[in-house]
């Protein structure tokens, strides 16, 4: 099993970016998915998640701007990200809850990361 994420970019303030993330491999279930971030001497920070059924959760900071969903028919979980501040500058990771076929056990699993820049 493996998450694969694209795309990150260089964008200006106020800017928008949609991130996506497809799982991969043999999939039993496919549970909770989430978006984490890390910037640079800061911890790696949870940004929103959402639930099998669907229910989402957001920090704070990214509330009304942010937006998760996810396409159980194809793996994948997005991140919509609009009106993007300085401060959003970080690696975004793709975190889900997976139980593969060999043994139906849920683990976590972790992309490998993709840049959000936001700077003039």
């Amino acid at each position: 099993v493996q998450l694969v994420e694209s795309g990150g970019d260089l964008v200006q303030p106020g800017g928008s970016l949609r991130l996506s993330c497809t799982a991969s491999g043999s999939i039993f279930s496919l549970n909770a998915m989430g978006w984490y971030r890390q910037a640079p001497g800061k911890e790696r920070e949870l940004v929103a998640s959402i639930s099998s059924g669907g229910s989402t959760n957001y920090v704070d900071s990214v509330n009304s701007r942010f937006t998760i969903s996810r396409d159980n028919a194809k793996n994948t979980v997005y991140l919509q990200m609009n009106s993007l501040r300085p401060e959003d500058t970080a690696v975004y990771y793709c975190n889900a809850r997976i139980a593969d076929t060999s043994d139906r056990i849920v683990r976590v699993f972790w992309g490998q990361g993709t840049q959000v820049t936001v700077s003039s």
